[in-house]
């Protein structure tokens, strides 16, 4: 990016603006009133009123339900149409959503009486006997009839009283007070019993015929919404194209009008500051100089260049110069302390990961933007802890839904990072050979023996080791990504010897403690597994040869360890403490394997529950298989292996109803590990990107480029 200036007489000011905007590459900087004799510009005179104009076209626009969406094309747009139409139609959509708006309340009104209703014509007394009494008190609603009678009968100042009640649903209590008593003897006497009182309705007659009638004019108020809606439309369909085009050529009008705002002016002259793409310099500053000629002076006044002498500052243009003083300067020449706006240009299958990338901040311009990284490993370790094909298409099919159906830019992200999420989804799902937990995959690709088991069964339990060192080693491959591209920021803005202290020294240090933890120095105190995951034999999980580092070689990862530790101490003796994150964030990654195997369990209960499940061998070697046919009978033998015992008989082998319930828990105990995928694998899998990836080089803090101009979609110039 090169940062320009802009500098010419106000009486050109206008025609300048008017270039700039066409262009659409400037991104323009805010004039911060730091020059002496400087001051930011005034708006046009046209601004307030094309701002007005643009309110009221919005409000318009509300009320019609317009989206961007509903118009193709553009139409030519003239002032003079706008001031034409723009009072008739906003008339007419005023009216509309007043009539709207009056009949929904008549609606809501009509609703709610013929709810408090309800229960006088489950009573089934005329409601001109429930209210108008001078001597009589009466109260309808919700009780317990029989503590109401006790309470009654102790009351003082009731002479008689009468209860009619509908089967235990709504009560009519009828009081006739004693010739001394209150007008509330009623009401006091029915506090405490728990009486819930309606209002009685201001109608006579049967509550029927009063229900009748509110439900006749429920009808007819729905009626004639739906016509003022109808009307609505047709006027939304009229204007539409109007409205958007108006909208757009206002919104063009206010962004010109407004723009001096951002220039540092004084009575005669303009200075107008921002960023450009590098390329594009030469194309605008010649578009400028065909408009105006010399009555305009464009130069380039810096390059984003960062060099490494600790300082985030740019690269001065040999030949470039303010007329206005500079913000800051160097040896080199005059340049600013402001960083360049940022373009995230990533391919298309990768940009939906932007969205991942801005939930922490958009990457400052001096940095390396993380988005290709996070497109490798964000679907591999999702894809690794779900791993099933089933759960795979699903994902896939739920991305490709949020990517076709919505235009929002973050629902269209989400639904690519599902997509390629869903895919790695799949891809893991063939190399375990499951699809929804079941192993069908495994026999039918692999004759019963895929590549990778997820180490649930006793048989592969050994996998499930394995599965921790896995972790580990992807996450040494991670971290040392993140440490190296952190060591050539640091290279870049700092030198060596910095980058060397604060991002070598945890290369060397963390590499050389589990190059120690992987070596054969005291063996007899580590793991087994250490040894056997990758050695070669029946209990490896992958037969590499592979038994662990020589002594030699661990005291050798010892040595850079301490080293690493030593190099870590000379930047800064107190993040010494921080040493031990050297095992910790790499321990971390354990969660992967934890995931996997949760995951892989809950996929499993809910087949063992539909299918049932029953064992062959015993101890370390018994395997677990469902029975998606029939059930075996212990003693049996599948496959020359003798079924040593039924773990569960499964729902589907037993009745008509356990079946019924049987789907019902196959059904929605998928959908539920489903759901879950997304907030384990998901949420861990972002947690491992941000919190340990990104802490090892990232800032962020950068701003988007928004450059000066209007790409028109519904307007046109004549």
């Amino acid at each position: 990016m090169s940062k320009i200036s802009v500098t010419g007489s106000k009486r050109v000011m206008e025609s300048a603006i008017e270039t700039v905007h066409e262009q659409h590459l400037l991104h323009v900087s805010e004039y911060d009133g730091s020059w002496e004799g400087f001051e930011p510009g005034d708006p046009d005179a046209e601004a307030e009123s094309a701002s007005e104009k643009l309110v009221r076209l919005r409000s318009i626009e509300s009320i019609l339900g317009i989206e961007q969406s509903d118009v193709e094309g553009s139409r030519v747009i003239t002032g003079d149409a706008i001031e034409e139409e723009l009072p008739e139609v906003q008339a007419e959509a005023n009216r509309l959503d007043d009539r709207r708006d009056e009949v929904r309340d008549e609606l809501r009104t009509v609703e709610e009486q013929i709810d408090s209703i309800e229960p006088f014509v489950e009573l089934g007394i005329e409601l001109h006997l429930l209210a108008g009494y001078e001597s009589l008190q009466v109260a309808v609603g919700d009780g317990d009839e029989a503590e109401i009678e006790r309470t009654l009968l102790d009351a003082d100042g009731v002479n008689r009283y009468d209860i009619e009640s509908a089967n235990g649903g709504p009560l009519a209590v009828f009081v006739y007070p004693s010739e001394n008593a209150g007008d509330d003897v009623l009401d006091e006497a029915l506090v405490g019993t728990g009486f819930n009182a309606y209002e009685v309705p201001d109608a006579e007659g049967a509550p029927e015929s009063y229900l009748r009638e509110l439900e006749s004019n429920r009808q007819q108020l729905r009626s004639e919404l739906e016509e003022v809606e109808a009307d609505i439309e047709e006027l939304k369909e009229r204007h539409a194209e109007f409205l958007l085009a108006a909208e757009e050529s206002l919104s063009i009008a206010v962004q010109k009008a407004e723009a001096p705002l951002s220039f540092a002016t004084t009575k005669n002259a303009f200075i107008a500051e921002g960023w450009i793409p590098t390329e594009e310099y030469t194309q605008f500053k010649a578009a400028l100089k065909n408009e105006l000629g010399d009555s305009i002076d464009v130069e380039e006044v810096e390059r984003a260049s960062f060099t490494s002498d600790g300082d985030t500052h740019h690269e001065a243009v040999a030949d470039g110069g303010r007329t206005a003083p500079p913000s800051a300067s160097t040896d080199g020449g005059t340049v600013s302390a402001e960083n360049p706006p940022v373009v995230q240009n990533n391919a298309d299958v990768v940009r939906p990961y932007e969205l991942l990338v801005q939930a922490v901040s958009r990457p400052s311009y001096k940095e390396f933007d993380p988005t290709v990284l996070v497109f490798l490993t964000f679907p591999t370790m999702f894809g690794f802890m779900i791993g099933d094909l089933g759960y795979g298409i699903l994902y896939t099919l739920i991305g490709g839904y949020l990517y076709t159906n919505f235009d929002s830019v973050g629902l269209k992200s989400m639904g690519g990072v599902t997509i390629t999420a869903g895919l790695s989804t799949m891809l893991f799902g063939v190399l375990y050979g499951e699809i929804f937990g079941l192993h069908v995959l495994g026999d039918v690709l692999f004759g019963g023996s895929p590549p990778m088991h997820k180490g649930l069964q006793p048989h592969y339990s050994y996998w499930a080791t394995a599965w921790v060192l896995i972790s580990a080693i992807a996450a040494l491959v991670h971290l040392n990504i993140g440490y190296l591209v952190g060591f050539v920021e640091e290279l870049e803005f700092h030198g060596f010897r910095e980058a060397l202290v604060e991002k070598g020294s945890w290369i060397l240090g963390m590499n050389g403690l589990w190059i120690f933890i992987f070596s054969k120095v005291g063996a007899d105190t580590k793991p087994d597994f250490l040894y056997t995951a990758f050695a070669s034999g029946e209990k490896a999980a992958f037969s590499l040869g592979f038994a662990g580092f020589s002594e030699p070689v661990g005291y050798f990862g010892l040595g850079l360890f301490v080293l690493g530790a030593a190099l870590l101490g000379l930047g800064a003796p107190a993040e010494l403490i921080e040493v031990f994150d050297m095992l910790v964030n790499v321990l971390s990654y354990a969660r992967l394997s934890a995931v996997l195997l949760a995951k892989a369990g809950m996929a499993f209960v809910v087949n063992l529950l539909f299918f049932g499940v029953y064992v062959t061998g015993q101890g370390a070697d018994a395997e677990w298989h469902f029975a998606t046919d029939a059930m075996p009978e212990v003693g049996a033998m599948y496959h020359g292996h003798e079924v040593t015992d039924i773990m569960f008989g499964g729902l589907i082998h037993g009745g008509v109803a356990t079946v019924l319930v049987g789907l019902l828990v196959l059904v929605f105990g998928h959908l539920l590990v489903l759901a879950l995928g997304v907030t384990s694998a998901g949420l861990q899998s972002v947690r491992l990107e941000y919190y340990e990836f990104f802490s090892k080089f990232y800032d962020g803090g950068g701003s988007p480029y928004n450059p000066f101009g209007y790409e028109r979609r519904h307007s046109r110039n004549e």
